[in-house]
């Protein structure tokens, strides 16, 4: 009668170990998914910020068509439509010509004088400023789920139920260099 008792004990630990695996589990998706819509918000106000910033410096920068041209072709696939993974994608390749779209400005006097201009470079400076902050809530995020995952005992039942390693907000090279302007 005792060993039945002790083999009740026993299960019933392991189910409430595995329920507050399972729980921890679930949380962490949740913060990751909440992060990232956090940070969907703001590149999605660059997003639709871009045709504004691009339409006002053509007229002062007809020849710097290459780098509009290709703003213009990363920003014309349907935001809504991509998934989340694809989202990164794109605003990661966004963001070398659109740093070179606003250092444009420096070669331009009466760009940087243009009120138009002026307020739409204030805006992307501060949607700038919060998709960072958004960036490193998310990395945050990502990185204790991605441990949950990956360390023993969670990553049993982890693998067990499907969860996948998720992937960090990371710069690219070329963002973490000056961007040269050739006119």
């Amino acid at each position: 009668m005792k060993i039945l008792y002790i083999i009740i004990a026993i299960i019933v630990i392991i189910i409430i170990c595995l329920l507050v695996i399972i729980n921890s589990l679930i949380k962490a998706k949740n913060r990751v998914n909440e992060a990232f819509s956090t940070m969907d918000i703001y590149l999605k106000k660059r997003w639709d910020l871009i045709p504004n910033l691009v339409e006002t410096v053509k007229e002062y920068a007809k020849h710097e068509k290459n780098t509009l041209q290709e703003i213009v072709s990363l920003r014309n696939a349907v935001y809504d439509n991509l998934d989340n993974d694809s989202k990164i994608k794109t605003n990661n390749q966004i963001n070398a010509p659109l740093s070179k779209l606003i250092a444009l400005a420096e070669s331009y006097p009466e760009l940087k004088a243009n009120e138009n201009f002026v307020k739409l470079s204030q805006e992307l400076i501060q949607i700038e400023d919060e998709i960072a902050e958004s960036r490193k809530y998310y990395n945050a995020t990502v990185k204790e789920y991605n441990n949950k995952i990956e360390m023993i005992p969670s990553n049993i039942v982890a693998k067990f139920l499907g969860y996948q390693v998720k992937s960090m907000f990371e710069a690219k090279t070329e963002e973490r260099t000056n961007v040269k302007v050739d006119l």
